[in-house]
């Protein structure tokens, strides 16, 4: 009868080359020779919820904190991308930012309170990891391989 134990959860991710093409060349590259830069964008979660026995999936509003490991070595997640979808105007980034007194570009902190990623090159695993953190404070993780 624990209602918080939840024994599998994924979350719904895809990751598709950017609209924004080619990144900065690799060290030591030809010049023009940038890789192929990709984008995550999160649609929501799946939960299999062990005491009804049904799936339960929540959307993009039900998502408090999503991190992206660009280059996940399958031991352990290295969130390179931190995003706020619930995080109001002074939530999130905005607060960090206005506790910090930081001088801040207000659409980078509007692009991470996003649910789609900003553009990244993938490292040499060629994978990518997404962690979300749902307004339960349930976590799931999903990995991808990206070719």
């Amino acid at each position: 009868g624990n209602e918080s134990f939840w024994l599998i959860g994924q979350p719904d991710v895809e990751v598709l080359p950017s609209p924004h093409g080619r990144g900065d060349p690799p060290l030591g590259a030809p010049s023009g020779v940038g890789g192929v830069l990709y984008q995550v964008t999160v649609r929501g979660f799946d939960y299999y919820n062990t005491r009804t026995g049904g799936i339960e999936s929540g959307g993009e509003d039900k998502i408090a904190v999503w991190m992206l490991d660009t280059d996940y070595d399958g031991r352990s997640l290295y969130p390179r991308q931190v995003f706020f979808p619930m995080a109001g105007e002074k939530d999130g980034w905005a607060r960090l930012a206005r506790n910090l007194k930081a001088e801040i570009d207000e659409e980078l902190i509007e692009a991470y309170r996003g649910t789609v990623s900003l553009p990244f090159e993938l490292g040499k695993h060629k994978r990518v990891a997404v962690k979300i953190v749902d307004d339960r404070g349930i976590e799931s993780l999903r990995v991808l391989e990206v070719e």
